[in-house]
């Protein structure tokens, strides 16, 4: 049977999508989650990706890998957050179906462009070619065109969490193959002498600061940190030029509906 698509026809990434075309992008980070109905749950909330925290969580590469594979086919794109200098991880989960790697830590434009090396295929990046990939249902496409398709796809994230980083963004923004530049709000706030002040002044200074690089550079800004009840923060950030927000993590959402549930039900008379 002859092959008639392309491999740009056939991968979709729905984040890339909605953040190119200028509007807001919220994804589900997972740090407890192991079986690929999550994919479904979140696509059915609204999210537009999975986030896979593997900087802070123990789930393995297998799971990330069976998620990430069931999400890019359920329409759901699957970002993975590798440890400090895990350019292994990467490699092999953006194999096994991830769309987008979000680099922790990162604080110099040469730490970008190393990033870019990994992530991405010639000629942005040096990274390898491992053949056919779940992301076009394993199906054999030209060598050149899949790399293409995957480029355009893959977003690289890369995390603004220190006074250093802040200094040098605009150089980080740069960068090509960098895709969005993203800050670490709760890591910033510390290192900026405000622990657990999230939307701090100096902290959304440094918003204003990442955006304006973005602005002049092509690339996207995004803040995480801001999980919880209020919309304000997300209100706020949204109107200072924030696209790309790490929304939620699943685990937090099922303790919050957990004790609303159980307060609701003891609020209830007996007799």
């Amino acid at each position: 049977m002859a092959q008639t698509d392309s491999p740009s026809a056939t991968l979709i990434n729905p984040l890339a999508t909605r953040l190119r075309a200028g509007d807001v992008g919220l994804a589900l980070m997972i740090k407890h989650a192991r079986t690929v109905d999550i994919a479904l749950a979140a696509r059915t909330c609204g999210f537009d990706a999975l986030y896979f925290d593997l900087q802070h969580s123990t789930v393995p590469e297998d799971a990330v890998a069976q998620i990430s594979a069931a999400a890019v086919q359920a329409g759901i794109t699957p970002l993975v957050r590798i440890p400090e200098g895990g350019y292994g991880t990467a490699l092999r989960l953006l194999d096994g179906g991830a769309l987008g790697i979000i680099v922790p830590d990162l604080s110099t434009a040469e730490q970008a462009r190393e990033a870019v090396s990994y992530c991405k295929f010639a000629p942005l990046g040096n990274r390898s070619n491992a053949g056919r990939y779940p992301h076009f249902g394993y199906r054999a496409y030209p060598a050149v065109q899949t790399r293409e398709a995957l480029n355009e796809n893959t977003l690289l994230i890369v995390m603004v969490e220190t006074a250093a980083a802040l200094e040098n963004v605009e150089a980080i923004a740069a960068v090509p193959g960098v895709d969005v530049v993203h800050i670490g709000s709760s890591d910033l706030s510390s290192d900026l002498g405000v622990p657990g002040q999230n939307m701090h002044p100096k902290v959304l200074a440094a918003l204003e600061r990442v955006v304006a690089a973005c602005r002049k550079h092509g690339k996207i800004p995004g803040m995480g940190g801001l999980s919880g009840g209020d919309v304000k923060p997300y209100e706020q950030a949204v109107k200072l030029g924030a696209r790309f927000f790490s929304a939620a993590n699943e685990w937090a959402l099922m303790m919050a509906a957990g004790e609303e549930r159980v307060r609701t039900l003891r609020s209830l008379s007996i007799g």
